[in-house]
């Protein structure tokens, strides 16, 4: 592959002939790439042309890595220690002529594949289909004017308008920049952000010196700027790194790693159990082929194949069940996390309010203009007067639509851009100004984005015609903090021209912002001047022209939403880059706290996170004991998520902005906005919110801990199964007496009354009242000290029943050993099934829990009990399985001893025992 965007001969370029792109663009003027690939660059391809290059080039989509086959999943089944040791059970039962027994060996490792295969199979589909919901789009201008297309619809020759926080969804040859910084690690493992020009650099340049390309995986840091797409697909850079490394992403999460050690453990606690009965067989005399038998009964009798399947369909599913309630989980090793999260960091705008920015009003030097819609303009002092009237607000409104990157639609679900600057657009059209028309005699010469240090933007317009008479010919734009803007201000504006702003008028506008923002509003302030020099500095002796104040209604669901936090012992902190006021303002707005929020400004978060040695115990506790953390910086707020995580806390937070990347990657689960969230963010997050509301956060939590529970609950569930087999034919052997179980019995059993049950009890909806507890730790393992105590006295339960039923029908009975151990085959097959019941809460009621209220349940125990009844009833299963035929004394033998643990259990859930969550 070429480095040029045009692939040499031999390349596999995909569906169509090159592109028509020069070659080095980065080492031609920006004009002659333009040439070379659209007619007219100001009004972007058209759409029929768009369409044609789109069937030529191909989809702007790297090859997919190979979708995991049917026939790759189906060997993984077989690569397990469990599944060997059931091999090598099977090879000694053939070796000693037993071959009814290997053959059946044979068939439950093909039927346990299967199920493993058919779950797995669905869940890795599921996890295919939850990656697709995922959509990366790009700003493009086409037909004259902006649009959001899908970066798989981008063909050479589009033009291409990004920002900081947007994704480089194909390779772009720059040809606007302002500020334009580019993270390009992903190709060089250069982590410093790359600055962008127009200019052209050599022709032999390496990759990381093109500072006139910006490269399809890349990501805009700061400012903005345009470009042209001259490489899409497997055509560019990213696509050529591709064909060279075969990516493989690891899905197994920590979870699942955690479920296998359990299960290798448990085989080689069985393999010495195994090698102890044989030794003291063999010290005892006893025949081999007994010893052989108990060997393999207890080999077969460990955790089932199925437990990580189990848990990989849970996990999915799940997964599948928050992205249907608008959070789509990006990593499956988040789920787990979800159900610990003990602090929510959240931001204001959009996730607590509505993020649908209208202006409120415009404070000038005369008094408040209001926009009135329905009068078709504004009401100054409650009278109604026109912008034209009053020429600094007829400049206001122009500085509101020049110093602005947004763009308006015919209706406002169509406008492109940050919700702010539409919002100014907005109130300049209800004065009659509307940007395109002033661009047209004010083009823009310079642009300074906005800068989170300076926090303003600016930008510089020439005009047309005859300077002015001090000879300007350019228009300096600004808008910004107000603190910040009033900082670079000397005069001020009024209806009679401008005055020197004096210290008390000063302390008069900053007082006016902090009663604006303390009434919730989002306030910015707007400036101007005229320059005569395309290199004036901007950000100096500024004309203030009016505050604009903003308004951000809370979301309705927000209060439900924090209440439930409060309830799950969730702490919600926000974090945000607005004044302290107007987030104290939305804080009590949506009932953050129960009382007035503690309120922390960035100069004290620097000054705390900073304290010494002798202060650390006082700042810790003004810090964590903020509610609302106001004015914080992308560095404090890595800073924070740290301080939170040295205390145990597991930290979910929220963010949109490139800014937030950083803070998302280090919180234990990121989350991003979906809607207005910027691509960086997206990636950088463990889960998007598809509506960007923060009620989706608490769904997720909640999903998340009813998925940790479903997934203990089933591991407890078959490992006391297991652990009973092993205890009754441990015991048995030990004490000289005949086995109650045989080889193939407890192969059935591992696979009807373990795999179905477990099944369903993955597919639960969990507890009503699971948000009603605190946060599980997050270091606590799937099955903690109290879980093991409840497993060890279900298992002994369960193997006291059995035991004692075979030795009942041995004795009272007079039954044969092949009835005798059909009894305890079965006691112990029912058993496991009413074993399920105990798989409640200690606390939920008896009659109607998280368990009897799952349809799967009843499901799987109607199905395994008709398949318990047909291996009794069908001759051919009798004689394989080597059981009998029984009479009324027997069943009502097995029907009481299947029960006795249950009820026991039950009792012992009234004290408080066999906790499961």
């Amino acid at each position: 592959m070429s480095t040029t965007g045009v692939p040499r001969p031999g390349d596999e370029a995909g569906p169509g002939p090159a592109p028509p792109s020069p070659a080095s663009p980065w080492a031609r003027s920006a004009a002659d790439v333009l040439g070379a690939l659209i007619d007219d660059p100001e009004h972007g391809l058209a759409a029929p042309e768009a369409a044609r290059r789109l069937e030529r080039f191909g989809p702007n989509t790297l090859r997919a890595a190979p979708r995991r086959s049917a026939w790759q999943i189906m060997v993984a089944q077989f690569r397990s220690l469990l599944v060997g040791l059931l091999a090598a059970a099977a090879a000694l039962s053939a070796a000693f002529g037993q071959w009814v027994e290997a053959l059946a060996v044979v068939v439950v490792l093909v039927l346990n594949a299967a199920i493993g295969f058919m779950t797995e199979l669905r869940a890795v589909r599921s996890m295919e289909a939850l990656r697709s919901l995922g959509r990366v789009h790009a700003t493009v201008r086409r037909a004259g004017r902006l649009q959001t297309v899908e970066a798989d619809a981008l063909v050479p020759g589009d033009i291409v308008v990004l920002e900081g926080g947007d994704v480089v969804t194909a390779d772009l040859r720059v040809t606007e920049a302002s500020k334009l910084q580019a993270n390009e690690s992903t190709l060089t493992g250069e982590s410093l952000p790359v600055s962008k020009q127009v200019a052209p650099v050599a022709a032999d340049a390496p990759l990381a010196e093109r500072a006139t390309m910006l490269y399809k995986g890349t990501s805009i840091t700061r400012g903005s700027g345009e470009g042209v797409v001259v490489a899409t697909g497997m055509r560019t850079e990213l696509g050529r790194i591709s064909r060279l490394v075969a990516e493989a992403e690891d899905e197994t999460t920590p979870l699942e790693r955690r479920l296998n050690r359990l299960g290798q453990r448990l085989v080689w606690l069985t393999l010495a159990i195994v090698g102890v009965i044989a030794v003291t067989g063999i010290t005892a005399g006893k025949p081999w082929l007994l010893i052989l038998e108990t060997a393999i009964a207890l080999a077969v009798a460990t955790v089932p194949e199925g437990l990580p399947i189990i848990a990989t369909i849970t996990l999915a599913r799940g997964m599948r069940r928050m992205a249907n309630r608008n959070a789509l989980v990006n990593r499956l090793s988040a789920v787990e996390t979800l159900g610990a999260t003990s602090v929510i960091f959240t931001d204001k705008t959009g996730t607590l309010t509505e993020n649908r920015m209208t202006v409120a009003s415009l404070w000038l030097s005369e008094g408040r203009a209001v926009p009135s819609a329905e009068e078709g303009g504004f009401a100054l002092d409650g009278k109604l007067v026109e912008p034209e009237r009053l020429p600094h607000l007829s400049t206001a409104l122009e500085v509101a639509a020049l110093c602005n990157n947004a763009s308006l639609g015919r209706e406002r679900e169509h406008a492109i851009g940050d919700p702010l600057e539409v919002a100014l657009l907005e109130v300049a059209a209800l004065g009659g100004v509307h940007r395109e028309d002033l661009l047209r005699s004010q083009p823009e010469v310079l642009e300074v984005a906005f800068d989170p240090d300076t926090k303003m933007m600016g930008t510089l317009h020439g005009t047309q015609g005859e300077p002015m008479p001090d000879g300007s010919r350019y228009r300096v734009a600004v808008k910004g903090a107000p603190e910040s803007v009033l900082a670079a201000c000397t005069r001020v504006a009024t209806a009679h021209g401008s005055r020197p702003l004096e210290d008390e008028e000063r302390n008069a506008w900053e007082g006016r912002n902090g009663e604006l923002a303390g009434r919730g509003l989002r306030v910015l302030a707007l400036a101007g001047r005229d320059a005569t020099d395309a290199g004036a500095e901007l950000y100096q002796d500024l004309t203030l022209l009016a505050l604009v104040a903003l308004e951000d209604p809370p979301r309705r669901d927000v209060r439900e939403a924090i209440d439930g936090c409060r309830r799950a012992g969730i702490r919600v902190v926000m974090v945000t880059g607005d004044q302290a006021v107007t987030a104290a303002s939305i804080a009590e707005a949506v009932g953050l706290t129960v009382g007035p929020p503690t309120v922390v400004a960035g100069r004290d978060v620097e000054r705390l996170l900073g304290s010494g040695a002798t202060g650390r115990d006082a700042a810790r506790s003004e810090l964590l004991g903020a509610d609302i953390l106001a004015r914080v910086s992308p560095e404090q707020k890595l800073e924070l998520i740290r301080r939170y995580q040295s205390e145990g806390a597991i930290v979910a937070m929220t963010g949109d902005g490139v800014n937030d990347a950083p803070a998302l990657k280090k919180a234990d689960i990121g989350v991003a906005m979906g809607r207005r969230g910027t691509e960086v963010a997206r990636e950088a997050a463990d889960m998007v919110l598809k509506d960007d509301a923060f009620g989706t956060i608490v769904e997720a939590v909640k999903q998340g801990r009813i998925i940790f529970d479903t997934i203990r609950a089933f591991v407890l569930y078959l490992l006391s199964c297991n652990l009973s087999e092993i205890l009754v034919i441990g015991i048995a052997s030990a004490l000289g007496a005949p086995l109650p179980l045989l080889p193939l019995q407890i192969l059935f059993l591992n696979l009807v009354t373990d795999v179905f049950p477990a099944l369903a009890l993955g597919a639960g909806e969990g507890a009503p009242h699971i948000l009603s507890r605190p946060p599980r730790d997050p270091d606590e393992p799937v099955l903690a000290a109290r879980h093991w105590r409840a497993l060890s006295g279900y298992a002994l339960l369960i193997t006291g029943a059995v035991l004692g039923a075979f030795a009942l029908a041995l004795g009272p009975l007079a039954l044969s050993r092949t009835e005798a151990v059909t009894v305890s085959f079965l006691t112990l097959a029912f058993a496991q099934l009413w074993h399920v019941f105990d798989m409640r809460e200690p606390s939920s009621p008896l009659l109607r829990n998280e368990v009897t209220r799952n349809p799967w349940v009843w499901g799987a125990l109607a199905l395994c009990a008709v398949l318990l009844v047909a291996a009794v009833t069908a001759p051919g299963a009798r004689e394989v399985l080597r059981i009998a035929w029984l009479d009324g004394r027997a069943w009502a033998l097995i029907a009481g001893a299947s029960l006795t643990p249950t009820v026991l259990g039950q009792i012992g859930k009234v004290f408080g025992l066999g906790r499961v969550a």
